[in-house]
């Protein structure tokens, strides 16, 4: 076995290099001779443009040119394209909106990019942007998710009535009314999803390089596969050939969905540094993070559950108000419906389902897919909705999940929202779950916390996503000179370990220590089209490696088999070397590649999987609440998830445990909130938005109970958005359970800070 292969807990390669300041990140760029961008943004949420005076600013010391929504369309540029397609329930086309990469003629949110300033230094470019005169008039604007789908709401877009850009669904409809025509118990519950901004720790930057040689740019901008962004430059913003742009993304501080997506500031970058014949660079500050980083989640939903006597689920409705905010992103309209929707069925065999989904413009920052993109939403509302007909109809809250789980024996199962489920034991997960979380000794601590004037309170939830699947990732194998080889592959590291996982899985198949692999993703001049998103680098990428490993050998056996003069059948291949059965001739795997010819033994695989894969698993949530300040303390967190054959253990701890984190910071705390009339972000920043600490964080008890996927060719699931989907509902339920016995039944949304619960304890809600 190799001393660096699948399922090892082996500790990160790209570790030393990230904790010792080593990295490259995209603000790393040597500063040399590059001008730089400050873009002037609007103060209002909505507004006609009626004058932009920037001859003042021009004449500033170090100004290298000022650039506006009138020199984009005299350049002739095109907008963001949304490539997102979907149909209305009535066979029509969604709306659609042109996302300029500066407003012309209008802003649609605080934020919006007006001015291009570009100068010697960062300082001259700020204080030229500070003499800019810009007429506003100021309009009505549209902030709230439900509300700006009415009638007489302002108008976002003209042309996008009661700015309702789709009204999509999904399900039998017929056989779901008469579910609930039929049911014998009807539970309901609303909810809000509450905005996210991602926040990852490095900013979003872009740093162009003017190639004076050639007139090529290469852009240097922290993403989630380079490909996409090379394609939206070329294709939709600058009409030209692919050929004329090399983007590269190196180290990446995090991205969490938000670094998928083309921004206006990558191309802007790009244009300057071809009208300029010159190098510009632009990082974003923290502010101007909250104000234009495309942000996640903002759903107002409506469910409805339909049971029979004996407590078995039999119709399921759903109704959901996604917000768009002001512009479509990349993929916003997919994010809302067919990425998340399905997953609404959860682990449960609900025979009839039917979900609407409107999509609604508001005067707020873009909204596209966040860590999980749809599945947490998705799960949120069936998770709450179970546990509140639990509470209902007097059931545990295992127990009416139990009843309703799809079994082993049903699968393989389809769902009604078209989602077949492969593999599993969902009622296992549940009882190691409870097990490990002490389930039964929880009456005790209870009575224990209210002696102390706590309140305690236990929840569960039992989810399932849907991920991995869709396009194809490639591996392109090369073997180099020095007897090492390099894999170069499209997807993208934000942070997530691929270097490790990569190179753990050629070392597994080739039999050949780590040092001898190389791993090169981030440039479009060398790496095939791929992206990270959806859990799929390993998933879909890995087994692109495994493939590529095992034609290396196919290919490997024929030149060693002709050079040792023998029969293929008689080559043998191990511990990196290539031998005749029963002897000790051998050649090694880098020997066979130099006896191969020109190319060697280099190798080009592209996987597209058959289908998507379902990691699940139960998480339970442990706290208490102190009813005198409404403050929240995790007590303890069990997360048992079943991930399919494991790479790496480490790692995958590391992505779960992440991905806690950041549902606890939805469920308690981050809220991106929008004033309702001036459409001002009111959580603007650091001091305003509360991300989650340390101090906030439980220890987590987390393990697997793993059955291998049938439909991934390695037997793995995708793991990296589990803990964001599991922990919002199993921290709120648990918080319902907390103060059901003091104030009874209530429903409590996100985020539950301290403030809101001692509201609702007191009252005041």
């Amino acid at each position: 076995m190799a001393k660096f292969g699948i399922g090892q807990a082996a500790t990160r390669l790209e570790d030393r290099r990230l904790l010792t300041g080593t990295g490259k990140y995209a603000d790393d760029m040597p500063a040399t001779d590059f001008a730089h961008a400050f873009v002037l943004r609007s103060p209002h949420a909505h507004a006609l443009i009626k004058s932009i005076d920037s001859a003042t600013a021009a004449s500033q010391p170090g100004v290298l040119t000022i650039l506006t929504g009138a020199d984009v369309a005299a350049d002739g540029l095109g907008t963001i394209r949304c490539r997102s397609g979907l149909e209305n329930r009535d066979g029509t086309s969604r709306g659609d909106t042109a996302w300029s990469i500066l407003a012309q003629g209008r802003v649609r949110h605080v934020g919006d990019p007006v001015v291009l300033v570009v100068a010697e230094t960062l300082a001259a470019a700020r204080d030229a942007a500070e003499l800019v005169d810009i007429d506003y008039e100021i309009l009505p604007a549209a902030v709230d998710t439900r509300n700006a789908a009415q009638p007489g709401a302002p108008m976002v877009w003209d042309d996008i009535k009661d700015n309702i850009c789709f009204d999509w669904g999904q399900g039998d409809q017929s056989a779901t009314t008469k579910a609930f025509d039929q049911a014998a118990h009807i539970v309901e519950l609303e909810l809000v999803n509450n905005r996210i901004v991602a926040n990852p720790m490095e900013p979003r930057a872009a740093v162009a390089t003017y190639l004076p040689d050639t007139g090529r740019v290469e852009l240097t901008t922290p993403s989630q596969g380079t490909h996409i962004l090379l394609e939206q430059l070329a294709d939709d913003i600058f009409k030209t050939d692919p050929s004329e742009f090399r983007i590269l993304s190196g180290d990446v501080g995090g991205g969490f969905g938000m670094k998928i997506f083309m921004h206006p500031e990558q191309p802007l970058v790009v244009w300057a540094a071809r009208r300029l014949k010159r190098s510009v660079r632009w990082t974003a500050d923290r502010s101007e993070s909250f104000l234009s980083d495309v942000q996640g989640r903002d759903h107002v939903t409506k469910a409805r559950l339909a049971l029979d006597a004996e407590g078995i689920f039999t119709g399921l409705e759903v109704a959901t108000h996604a917000n768009l905010g002001a512009y479509l992103s990349n993929f916003s309209p997919f994010v809302a419906t067919a990425a998340g929707v399905c997953m609404l069925a959860g682990l449960y065999k609900t025979p009839a389902i039917f979900v609407n989904v409107i999509g609604v413009m508001t005067n707020t920052v873009p909204i596209d897919a966040y860590r999980g993109a749809g599945r947490p939403e998705a799960i949120y509302v069936i998770e709450r909705l179970v546990d509140k007909a639990a509470r209902a109809l007097g059931y545990t809250q295992d127990e009416l999940r139990r009843r309703n789980f799809v079994q082993p024996q049903d699968l393989p199962y389809a769902t009604p929202l078209d989602t077949v489920y492969d593999s599993g034991d969902f009622a296992a997960l549940l009882d190691r779950a409870k097990e490990k979380a002490d389930w039964d000794g929880f009456v005790a601590r209870r009575r224990d916390a209210a002696a102390n004037g706590r309140l305690r309170g236990i929840g569960l939830t039992s989810y399932v996503e849907k991920c991995g699947g869709g396009n194809p990732e490639t591996a392109d194998v090369v073997f180099n000179d020095d007897d090492t080889l390099t894999i170069y592959i499209g997807t993208q590291t934000n942070g997530q370990g691929h270097e490790t996982a990569y190179t753990q899985i050629m070392s597994d198949r080739l039999d050949i220590s780590a040092d001898r692999i190389k791993i090169v993703q981030g440039d479009t001049d060398f790496v095939p089209p791929g992206m990270t998103g959806g859990s799929r680098s390993v998933t879909v990428g890995g087994p692109a490696v495994a493939f590529a490993a095992g034609e290396i050998i196919e290919k490997g056996i024929t030149v060693a088999a002709e050079e040792l003069e023998t029969a293929a059948a008689d080559i043998v291949y191990k511990d990196g070397a290539f031998s005749i059965v029963g002897t000790d001739r051998k050649l090694s795997l880098f020997d066979v590649n130099r006896l191969a010819g020109e190319s060697g033994l280099d190798t080009v695989y592209a996987h597209t999987p058959d289908a998507a894969t379902y990691p699940n698993g139960t998480h339970i949530c442990e706290l208490e609440v102190d009813p005198d300040t409404g403050d929240v303390e995790i007590i303890g967190y069990t997360a048992v998830d079943d991930f399919g054959d494991v790479i790496n253990p480490l790692l995958l701890a590391g992505q779960v445990h992440g991905g806690v984190a950041q549902g606890i910071g939805q469920a308690l705390m981050e809220h991106a909130c929008y004033d309702g009339e001036s459409g001002q972000l009111l959580a603007g920043s650091l001091m305003d938005y509360t991300l989650p600490r340390a101090d906030n964080m439980p220890h987590f008890d987390f393990s697997t109970l793993n059955f291998p996927c049938t439909t991934n060719p390695l037997g793995i699931k995708g793991a990296g958005e589990a803990g964001a989907i599991a922990a919002p509902p199993a921290v709120i339920n648990a918080l319902v359970d907390a103060l059901e016995p003091k104030i009874g039944a209530v429903d409590i949304d996100m985020p539950a800070t301290s403030a809101y619960l001692w509201s609702l304890i007191n009252g005041g809600i």
